[in-house]
């Protein structure tokens, strides 16, 4: 008996055929993975505008730091990310104009008239070795905390949450609680982690 020989399959078109594959899934899919913070830079100052020398009284400044133990010390005190809101909401609207807290200055405000604007500035220090989750817990309590006041704003002038107001509506209340958040550059404050 003579032996049969096996045919071979033709496989030279397999690695085109498996390229194209490849190019059709990489076009094909989307990748919607956009993380990170949400921040504006400020814009640049005009050309024309005089340099202001004066310094941040420092009841206008709520300080905020972060050591790399990820504890937080909040106006000297330490404090657990929980809380931070609501000290960052009394501190940002100073409702009974306390002393220690910041100054305010009578503003004109399309819908409000003249209305007291808080000028007050949270500064957010951080340790290099802070961790990015207690890092963004800590963004996330202080973004909140201009969040609720706007919306709580709105709820009282306009009857309406912040984000259905239109948008001059929205102007306004922004010129009221703009988001003032300082951060300093990190810095090995608190040790090695």
């Amino acid at each position: 008996m003579a032996k049969r020989e096996l045919q071979e399959i033709n496989a030279g078109s397999m690695a085109d055929i498996a390229f194209l594959l490849l190019i059709f899934f990489l076009v094909a899919t989307t990748m919607d993975t956009d993380t990170g913070l949400a921040r504006k830079l400020p814009p640049m100052p005009d050309k024309n505008q005089q340099q202001d020398n004066n310094k941040i009284k420092e009841r206008n400044v709520f300080v905020v730091l972060i050591n790399s133990h990820n504890q937080l010390l909040v106006e000297g005190e330490l404090t657990q990310v929980r809380d931070l809101k609501n000290k960052a909401k009394e501190f940002i609207a100073n409702p009974l104009d306390k002393a220690d807290l910041p100054e305010k200055k009578p503003t004109e405000v399309k819908y409000f008239g003249t209305y007291p604007v808080s000028k007050g500035i949270i500064s957010l220090q951080n340790d290099r070795g802070t961790s990015y989750k207690t890092y963004i817990a800590v963004q996330n309590e202080l973004v909140a905390a201009y969040n609720e006041l706007r919306d709580e704003l709105a709820m009282q002038k306009f009857g309406k949450s912040f984000k259905d107001l239109k948008e001059d509506q929205q102007k306004a209340i922004k010129k009221i609680y703009p988001q003032r958040i300082s951060e300093a550059e990190p810095k090995n404050i608190g040790g090695k982690k």
